[in-house]
């Protein structure tokens, strides 16, 4: 028998007391002195440290080598920049897997494959039978000399800043790389993994500096686990594994291999780009991925192509299913068991955002099985288990990993429960409680509340009333004909009043911006951005309008963890207007860089090279958590000097009511086109504008025009004419008073930023200008611990939001608070009351005190709406108004 290979930590592993077992020719832990099952609740509880050192790692260099790596596997390697990496497959010509493997770009002249330790001879027999017909690529197996270990769960990113620099440490996004220093050794991180955690890391370093990172790990928290508890935490997570899920099929004594895209990780691991050219496996994955589009639309047509696929299965009855028990769907064999066990879950207390993991375990049945192709979940099965049918259930998943830092676990009879209706009642005690408790509502937030959202606004009693008058129930559509010289014709009689309204806000809205062209049909900012991106769509298509529209190819944009907008990102309104990158087979998208030291301000001289290389045709300014001045001019002076046909957007929702010279000035910084919400620093009702300042007799006023197309019809039909006649008086008043609210709004800002800092609390943002030049502060609470802070806010009667800073995953791990000080401003604070509200907020952060009846008194100061009409002399129309409700 030849001797078992050992990895560096091999006497650690001993210290520890593991039991260790041989897996793929190396000698590792199954398990450590407590066991599988603690080991795997303690990674989904703590953090789970393993050692992964047994797994191939080859290094693939030279001219050719992505050329290489594109013929032999099955993602698209030409997608990764340096810093990122991918899920691949290493398939045969049949579009079985030989096996699957994570492909990293550290550096860019060089590649990384982690193959697994069982296939890693046969994987390097087979590049190098592949390697002839390529030149100039060297492929080198650094198994022997890389070390790698694998930390997981919710604390790992806590232990590994305690060890290295938080900028040190990847991106908050899942397959990004980066490269830090360890105690003065290089340490190569990815965030990837085989647990299904949030949050995930791998560490790869040379051999010599292994055992220090090791010992360091385990000092800051991580539980050392073994190869027991990381199948079962990948099984939990639906994560196939080799012998299992992929490769030969263990059911069929052929030796005929599971089809890859009997998995579900298929459609990120395999790519059909151009770039790739005809690489292994290519026409048979086509196939199946052809089979897959059809059975996903539950088309069964070519289910001949793609006959079973693996799918999660909860066990509802009792037994344990275990690799190659048969399953029967209505007396009929539909597959088997791939993997199968009895994993361990801790239990949740309470609902939503606001559920906290509990002291109480227990265990449940699940497993994988390769199953008939049109079973669907919720579909009844039977496991065969020891000659007798016990009851399971197709499920889509067992674990959930989208609200970081847990992830959680999924108990079949949870998914897509009934939740319970309210009780039927008679309906004047409907009609009572609903007005009884709007009125509570309305004067707990009106009279007791301190309103710290930065994205709200109380707009002021004229602009309240003039929204319930009777156009709120009415329809104006319109749009200019130019058979009738460009006049506006409406399609819906008794309409002159809004028409004159519309005509006056426009002319309001115009003149708080400073430019010539206003539409305020949108009713939300983000229908405005929608609008604006479909008005680019159409215009760049305007020669050709019988072949299918092409989309904006380049957009630069905030990312949404820096603080961009939603609708700015392809999951909200620019999903259906981007382009795809051909290279990334992503939205073509290009970020603004960040400054390290401030990454709530863009790195205006890195953009430079970013412009000069995407060439974007569209450049979205505007974020949702601001601070700083957007570098619109300096970014217009870029485009301009490389002569490129790119708008300029500026989504002004948060920011619209700071515009002019105390903030910004967008036209005359450069900007075309203006998007915005109107019910935030811009004191109105809820609606939004699009403005741009264009020459009608210049080309590009077609794209104004085609703004205006996709306003109406495009984006609104009847567009809440009630909310427009408020708008239209909001715009009154801060065209009134926007001098002094917008110098008090930014100098309150800066007095509670730097009276938070005082009071001991972590401000974000640049110290030298006292933290914002905004409306907004930024507080940092501590990582996923915004939810509870801001809910204890609530509860003292401040309202807040919490918010993910640029270094955290998501709002489930938000570790701040975004403030903003308009309302408030607006309702006659100023600096010595906002030091006052500073040190309340400390002492309920800091010290959990309780100050709600503090808050009440401060509130009652501020009660009457400031920066409005509300003289006397408009009594008379005023009840007027209140007898026509």
């Amino acid at each position: 028998m030849s001797k078992l290979q050992q990895t560096p930590f091999y006497e650690r592993h001993h210290r520890l007391g593991a039991e260790m077992v041989d897996f793929g020719g190396w000698d590792m832990p199954l398990n450590y002195k407590k066991g599988i099952v603690y080991e795997h609740l303690a990674t989904r509880r703590k953090a789970g440290l393993f050692d992964v050192s047994h797994m191939g790692r080859f290094v693939i260099r030279g001219k050719n080598a992505l050329s290489f790596l594109q013929h032999v596997l099955t993602n698209n390697a030409a997608a990764l920049e340096p810093g990122e990496s991918q899920y691949t497959i290493i398939a045969n010509q049949q579009g079985g897997a030989i096996d699957d493997a994570y492909l990293y770009r550290f550096f860019s002249d060089q590649y990384l494959l982690v193959v697994n330790a069982a296939n890693r001879q046969a994987d390097w027999d087979h590049f190098n039978s592949e390697l002839a017909a390529f030149d100039a690529v060297e492929l080198t197996d650094e198994t022997f000399n890389l070390a790698m270990l694998s930390l997981q769960g919710p604390n790992a990113k806590e232990i590994l800043e305690k060890l290295i620099a938080k900028k040190e440490l990847p991106e908050p996004k899942r397959n990004d790389l980066s490269i830090a220093a360890f105690d003065g050794v290089q340490v190569l991180i990815g965030r990837t993994g085989y647990t299904g955690e949030p949050l995930c890391f791998e560490l790869f370093s040379q051999k010599e500096a292994a055992l220090s990172i090791w010992d360091k790990l385990v000092e800051a928290g991580a539980v050392p686990a073994g190869l027991g508890a990381r199948d079962t935490l990948r099984l939990e997570a639906g994560l196939p594994l080799y012998g299992h899920e992929l490769g030969p099929d263990p059911a069929d004594e052929t030796g005929v291999h599971i089809p890859i895209f009997a998995s579900g990780l298929a459609k990120f691991a395999a790519s059909f780009s151009p770039l790739k050219g005809n690489f292994i496996g290519r026409a048979a994955l086509l196939k199946q991925f052809g089979a897959y589009q059809k059975i996903v639309a539950r088309n069964f047509e070519a289910m001949a192509d793609l006959p079973r696929m693996i799918m999660p299965v909860a066990i509802s009855g009792k037994g344990l299913a275990r690799q190659g028990h048969r399953i029967w769907h209505q007396n009929r064999l539909v597959g088997h068991v791939t993997s199968g066990t009895m994993v361990p879950c801790w239990q949740y207390d309470g609902v939503g955002i606001d559920s906290v993991l509990s002291d109480t375990k227990s265990r449940r049945a699940i497993c994988l099985a390769l199953i008939d192709s049109h079973l669907y979940p919720g579909d009844a099965l039977e496991i065969e288990i020891r000659k007798k049918r016990v009851s399971g259930v197709v499920v889509p998943y067992h674990l959930r990993s989208e609200a970081p830092p847990a992830a959680r676990p999924i108990a079949w009879d949870q998914i897509r429960a009934n939740r319970t209706m309210p009780a039927s009642a008679p309906p004047e005690t409907k009609i009572e409680r609903l007005l009884s408790e709007t009125i509570a509502n309305s004067h707990w937030r009106r009279f007791e509340c301190i309103n710290l959202i930065p994205s709200e606004q109380t707009p002021s009693p004229m602009a309240k009333l003039l929204s319930v008058m009777d156009p709120a129930g009415r329809y104006a559509e319109h749009k200019p004909v130019a058979a009738f010289g460009e006049a506006e014709v409406f399609y819906y009689q008794g309409t002159e009043f809004i028409a004159q309204v519309e005509a006056l806000l426009q002319a309001e809205i115009s003149k708080f911006l400073g430019c010539r062209q206003a539409e305020v049909r949108p009713t939300s900012g983000q229908l405005a951005n929608t609008a604006v991106f479909s008005a680019l769509v159409d215009f760049r298509n305007r020669a050709d309008r019988k072949n299918e529209q092409g989309r904006i190819a380049s957009v630069m944009n905030h990312h949404i963890i820096k603080g961009g907008h939603l609708s700015a990102q392809p999951m909200g309104a620019l999903r259906d207007f981007v382009a795809r990158n051909p290279q990334t087979e992503k939205p073509a998208l290009v970020n603004f860089p960040v400054l390290v030291e401030n990454p709530y301000q863009i790195d205006v001289t890195a953009c430079g090279e970013l412009i000069e290389r995407f060439k974007p045709e569209l450049i979205i300014f505007g974020k949702s958590m601001t601070l700083h001045k957007e570098p619109v001019a300096a970014i217009a002076a870029m485009v301009a000097q490389q002569k490129l046909d790119c708008v300029i957007m500026y989504d002004m929702a948060h920011v619209l009511g700071l515009a002019g010279p105390y903030f910004q000035e967008p036209f005359a910084e450069g900007a075309d086109i203006v998007t915005a919400s109107t019910h935030k620093t811009f004191f109105g009702t809820q609606r939004g504008i699009i403005a741009a300042d264009m020459d009608e007799e210049s080309p590009d006023f077609e794209l104004w025009q085609a703004v205006m197309r996709r306003s109406f019809p495009g984006s609104v039909s009847n567009h809440h004419l009630g909310t427009l006649i408020g708008l239209l008086m909001a715009a009154y008043e801060m065209n009134h008073f926007k001098k002094a609210y917008q110098k008090n709004v930014l100098a309150n800002a800066k007095t509670l930023a730097k009276a938070l800092k005082e009071c001991g609390l972590d401000v974000a943002g640049d110290a030298s200008l006292n933290f914002t030049e905004t409306h907004q502060v930024i507080v940092e609470v501590g990582y996923a611990k915004g939810p509870a802070v801001a809910k204890r806010l609530e509860q003292n009667n401040i309202i807040v939001n919490y918010q993910a800073t640029p270094h955290e995953e998501g709002f489930t791990a938000a570790g701040a608070l975004r403030l903003g000080v308009a309302e408030m401003t607006r309702f006659g604070m100023g600096p010595t009351d906002f030091k006052a509200l500073a040190q309340l907020m400390a002492d309920v952060i800091l010290k959990d005190m309780d100050v709600k009846a503090e808050i009440k008194a401060l509130r009652k100061k501020f009660d009457e709406i400031q920066y409005c009409f509300s003289g006397s002399e408009f009594d008379e129309l005023i009840n007027k108004l209140h007898h026509l409700i």
